[in-house]
Protein backbone atom coordinates (compact mmCIF):
# COMPACT_ATOMS: atom_id res chain seq x y z
CA UNK A 1 0.00 0.00 0.00
CA UNK A 2 2.60 2.44 1.02
CA UNK A 3 4.68 1.50 -2.01
CA UNK A 4 1.31 2.20 -4.49
CA UNK A 5 0.96 5.74 -2.61
CA UNK A 6 4.69 6.39 -3.06
CA UNK A 7 4.33 5.06 -6.75
CA UNK A 8 1.37 7.60 -7.47
CA UNK A 9 2.68 10.42 -6.01
CA UNK A 10 6.14 10.54 -8.05
CA UNK A 11 4.10 10.57 -10.98
CA UNK A 12 1.92 13.10 -10.06
CA UNK A 13 4.62 15.20 -9.01
CA UNK A 14 6.21 14.59 -12.19
CA UNK A 15 3.42 15.47 -14.47
CA UNK A 16 3.00 18.46 -12.59
CA UNK A 17 6.52 18.97 -13.37
CA UNK A 18 6.18 18.55 -16.63
CA UNK A 19 3.31 20.70 -16.89
CA UNK A 20 5.11 24.02 -15.48
CA UNK A 21 8.93 22.95 -16.90
CA UNK A 22 7.13 22.84 -20.28
CA UNK A 23 4.66 25.82 -19.75
CA UNK A 24 7.47 28.13 -18.28
CA UNK A 25 9.85 27.02 -21.30
CA UNK A 26 7.34 27.59 -23.94
CA UNK A 27 6.33 31.38 -22.49
CA UNK A 28 10.38 32.16 -22.63
CA UNK A 29 10.44 31.03 -26.01
CA UNK A 30 7.15 33.14 -26.82
CA UNK A 31 9.42 36.07 -25.05
CA UNK A 32 12.30 35.66 -27.63
CA UNK A 33 10.13 35.36 -30.72
CA UNK A 34 8.44 38.68 -29.48
CA UNK A 35 12.20 40.55 -29.13
CA UNK A 36 12.78 39.09 -32.48
CA UNK A 37 9.87 40.51 -34.22
CA UNK A 38 10.84 44.13 -32.43
CA UNK A 39 14.41 43.85 -33.79
CA UNK A 40 12.92 43.14 -37.15
CA UNK A 41 11.10 46.15 -36.65
CA UNK A 42 13.60 48.22 -35.32
CA UNK A 43 16.18 47.23 -38.40
CA UNK A 44 13.10 48.40 -40.75
CA UNK A 45 13.27 51.62 -38.81
CA UNK A 46 16.61 52.43 -39.02
CA UNK A 47 16.60 51.07 -42.92
CA UNK A 48 14.01 54.21 -43.42
CA UNK A 49 16.28 56.44 -41.76
CA UNK A 50 18.60 56.13 -43.94
CA UNK A 51 16.39 56.45 -46.90
CA UNK A 52 16.01 60.43 -48.71
CA UNK A 53 13.43 62.35 -47.11
CA UNK A 54 10.35 62.42 -48.99
CA UNK A 55 8.64 65.44 -50.29
CA UNK A 56 5.02 66.04 -50.76
CA UNK A 57 4.72 64.77 -54.43
CA UNK A 58 6.66 61.84 -53.67
CA UNK A 59 4.87 61.07 -50.57
CA UNK A 60 1.20 61.55 -52.40
CA UNK A 61 2.59 59.33 -55.06
CA UNK A 62 3.11 56.55 -52.37
CA UNK A 63 0.65 53.53 -52.93
CA UNK A 64 1.19 52.49 -48.95
CA UNK A 65 1.28 55.20 -46.96
CA UNK A 66 1.52 53.41 -43.92
CA UNK A 67 4.79 51.39 -44.97
CA UNK A 68 6.48 54.83 -44.79
CA UNK A 69 6.47 55.22 -40.99
CA UNK A 70 9.04 56.67 -39.32
CA UNK A 71 10.47 57.79 -42.78
CA UNK A 72 12.08 61.47 -42.91
CA UNK A 73 9.77 63.75 -44.72
CA UNK A 74 9.94 68.02 -46.00
CA UNK A 75 6.31 68.89 -46.89
CA UNK A 76 5.84 72.54 -48.10
CA UNK A 77 2.18 73.72 -47.54
CA UNK A 78 -0.62 75.83 -45.74
CA UNK A 79 -1.07 75.28 -42.38
CA UNK A 80 -4.75 75.06 -41.88
CA UNK A 81 -4.84 77.12 -38.45
CA UNK A 82 -8.31 77.45 -37.69
CA UNK A 83 -8.58 73.62 -37.57
CA UNK A 84 -5.43 73.39 -34.64
CA UNK A 85 -6.35 70.99 -31.56
CA UNK A 86 -4.54 70.82 -28.77
CA UNK A 87 -4.14 67.07 -27.22
CA UNK A 88 -4.04 67.82 -23.36
CA UNK A 89 -2.19 65.68 -20.79
CA UNK A 90 0.55 64.62 -23.10
CA UNK A 91 4.43 64.58 -21.80
CA UNK A 92 7.52 65.98 -23.36
CA UNK A 93 10.96 65.65 -21.10
CA UNK A 94 9.06 64.84 -17.84
CA UNK A 95 6.82 67.70 -18.35
CA UNK A 96 3.02 67.25 -18.81
CA UNK A 97 1.04 70.25 -21.26
CA UNK A 98 -0.07 69.55 -24.85
CA UNK A 99 0.54 68.12 -28.05
CA UNK A 100 -0.21 71.26 -30.45
CA UNK A 101 -1.93 69.26 -33.89
CA UNK A 102 -2.43 71.82 -36.91
CA UNK A 103 -3.70 70.30 -40.33
CA UNK A 104 -1.22 70.99 -43.70
CA UNK A 105 -2.47 71.54 -46.73
CA UNK A 106 0.32 70.06 -49.29
CA UNK A 107 1.77 72.00 -52.13
CA UNK A 108 0.13 70.73 -55.05
CA UNK A 109 -1.21 67.24 -54.50
CA UNK A 110 -4.99 68.51 -52.61
CA UNK A 111 -3.68 66.23 -49.52
CA UNK A 112 -3.65 67.26 -46.28
CA UNK A 113 -1.54 65.51 -43.39
CA UNK A 114 -2.10 66.15 -39.47
CA UNK A 115 1.00 68.01 -37.84
CA UNK A 116 2.15 66.69 -34.81
CA UNK A 117 3.79 70.03 -34.54
CA UNK A 118 5.48 70.48 -31.18
CA UNK A 119 4.91 70.13 -27.30
CA UNK A 120 3.40 73.56 -25.21
CA UNK A 121 2.54 73.66 -21.60
CA UNK A 122 -0.26 74.48 -20.19
CA UNK A 123 -2.27 77.03 -17.86
CA UNK A 124 -2.62 74.68 -14.60
CA UNK A 125 -4.40 78.03 -12.71
CA UNK A 126 -7.02 78.26 -16.05
CA UNK A 127 -6.87 75.16 -17.66
CA UNK A 128 -9.50 76.50 -20.96
CA UNK A 129 -6.47 79.11 -21.57
CA UNK A 130 -4.65 77.97 -24.55
CA UNK A 131 -0.78 78.34 -24.83
CA UNK A 132 0.48 81.33 -27.35
CA UNK A 133 1.55 79.19 -30.56
CA UNK A 134 2.20 81.22 -33.52
CA UNK A 135 0.91 79.55 -36.94
CA UNK A 136 2.49 81.37 -39.84
CA UNK A 137 0.25 82.07 -42.40
CA UNK A 138 1.72 81.40 -45.78
CA UNK A 139 3.96 78.83 -47.88
CA UNK A 140 5.99 77.03 -45.33
CA UNK A 141 8.01 74.32 -44.93
CA UNK A 142 7.88 71.59 -42.51
CA UNK A 143 10.61 68.96 -41.27
CA UNK A 144 9.92 65.61 -39.78
CA UNK A 145 8.92 62.14 -39.83
CA UNK A 146 6.01 60.25 -41.07
CA UNK A 147 4.31 58.66 -37.97
CA UNK A 148 1.62 56.53 -37.05
CA UNK A 149 -1.94 59.00 -35.98
CA UNK A 150 -1.58 60.70 -32.03
CA UNK A 151 -1.53 57.59 -29.65
CA UNK A 152 -4.27 57.64 -27.39
CA UNK A 153 -5.31 58.04 -23.98
CA UNK A 154 -8.50 57.26 -21.48
CA UNK A 155 -10.82 59.70 -21.67
CA UNK A 156 -14.01 60.81 -20.50
CA UNK A 157 -17.12 61.88 -22.16
CA UNK A 158 -17.51 65.26 -23.71
CA UNK A 159 -13.39 65.07 -23.94
CA UNK A 160 -13.23 64.47 -27.85
CA UNK A 161 -14.50 68.18 -28.96
CA UNK A 162 -13.28 71.61 -29.08
CA UNK A 163 -9.85 72.96 -29.55
CA UNK A 164 -8.69 70.94 -26.52
CA UNK A 165 -9.16 67.66 -26.60
CA UNK A 166 -8.28 64.17 -24.64
CA UNK A 167 -7.84 62.30 -28.17
CA UNK A 168 -7.99 63.01 -32.57
CA UNK A 169 -9.71 60.07 -34.09
CA UNK A 170 -8.37 61.27 -37.66
CA UNK A 171 -11.29 59.77 -39.31
CA UNK A 172 -13.88 61.16 -37.01
CA UNK A 173 -11.57 64.75 -37.90
CA UNK A 174 -11.80 64.26 -41.46
CA UNK A 175 -16.13 64.41 -41.43
CA UNK A 176 -15.89 67.63 -38.74
CA UNK A 177 -13.08 69.42 -41.21
CA UNK A 178 -14.77 68.47 -44.49
CA UNK A 179 -10.55 68.35 -45.50
CA UNK A 180 -9.16 65.70 -47.27
CA UNK A 181 -7.12 64.57 -44.65
CA UNK A 182 -5.10 61.26 -45.17
CA UNK A 183 -6.14 59.02 -42.15
CA UNK A 184 -3.63 56.63 -41.65
CA UNK A 185 -0.36 58.60 -40.86
CA UNK A 186 0.47 62.05 -39.52
CA UNK A 187 4.03 64.44 -39.94
CA UNK A 188 5.82 64.05 -36.23
CA UNK A 189 7.57 67.49 -36.68
CA UNK A 190 10.93 67.70 -35.84
CA UNK A 191 13.76 70.32 -35.15
CA UNK A 192 14.46 72.95 -33.38
CA UNK A 193 12.00 74.64 -30.82
CA UNK A 194 9.83 77.55 -32.52
CA UNK A 195 6.73 79.02 -32.79
CA UNK A 196 6.47 78.62 -28.72
CA UNK A 197 6.64 74.56 -29.67
CA UNK A 198 9.35 72.02 -27.77
CA UNK A 199 10.06 69.00 -30.40
CA UNK A 200 12.45 66.64 -27.97
CA UNK A 201 10.30 63.65 -28.84
CA UNK A 202 10.99 60.78 -27.59
CA UNK A 203 12.70 57.99 -29.85
CA UNK A 204 10.73 54.80 -30.73
CA UNK A 205 10.93 52.34 -28.02
CA UNK A 206 10.17 48.93 -28.76
CA UNK A 207 11.10 47.08 -25.14
CA UNK A 208 13.17 44.58 -26.98
CA UNK A 209 14.83 44.39 -23.34
CA UNK A 210 12.00 44.23 -21.68
CA UNK A 211 11.46 40.86 -23.63
CA UNK A 212 14.95 39.07 -23.21
CA UNK A 213 14.27 40.40 -19.26
CA UNK A 214 11.12 38.19 -19.15
CA UNK A 215 12.44 35.39 -21.44
CA UNK A 216 15.45 35.00 -18.48
CA UNK A 217 12.94 34.82 -15.79
CA UNK A 218 11.05 32.04 -17.38
CA UNK A 219 13.75 29.99 -18.68
CA UNK A 220 15.07 30.69 -14.65
CA UNK A 221 11.86 29.54 -13.59
CA UNK A 222 11.80 26.12 -15.65
CA UNK A 223 15.42 25.58 -14.57
CA UNK A 224 14.51 25.82 -10.74
CA UNK A 225 11.29 23.78 -11.80
CA UNK A 226 14.00 21.06 -13.43
CA UNK A 227 16.38 21.12 -10.68
CA UNK A 228 14.25 21.42 -8.02
CA UNK A 229 12.54 17.93 -9.72
CA UNK A 230 15.79 16.65 -9.70
CA UNK A 231 17.33 16.94 -6.36
CA UNK A 232 13.40 15.71 -4.51
CA UNK A 233 12.70 12.90 -6.50
CA UNK A 234 15.55 11.49 -8.34
CA UNK A 235 18.57 12.44 -6.16
CA UNK A 236 17.62 12.83 -2.83
CA UNK A 237 15.63 9.26 -2.99
CA UNK A 238 18.55 7.48 -4.40
CA UNK A 239 20.69 8.59 -1.92
CA UNK A 240 18.25 7.42 0.90
CA UNK A 241 18.30 3.94 -0.75
CA UNK A 242 22.19 3.93 -0.79
CA UNK A 243 22.12 4.79 3.09
CA UNK A 244 19.60 2.11 3.26
CA UNK A 245 21.82 -0.84 1.76
CA UNK A 246 25.12 0.33 3.49
CA UNK A 247 22.95 0.48 7.02
CA UNK A 248 21.46 -3.72 5.58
Amino acid sequence: MTSALHSRHFWILTLAALLVAGGTFSLGQWQLRRAAQKEAIQAAINDKNSLPALNGWAFSATKNIADEIYRQAVFQGVWQAAHTVYLDNRPMSGRSGFWVMTPLMLQGTGQVILVQRGWAPRDFADRSRLPPVVTPTGMVTVQGRIAPPPSKLYEFKGADAGSIRQNLDLAVFRLETGLPLIEQVSLLQTGAPGEGLLREWAAPNLGVEKHHGYAFQWFGLCGLVVILYVWYQIILPFRASLRAQRSD
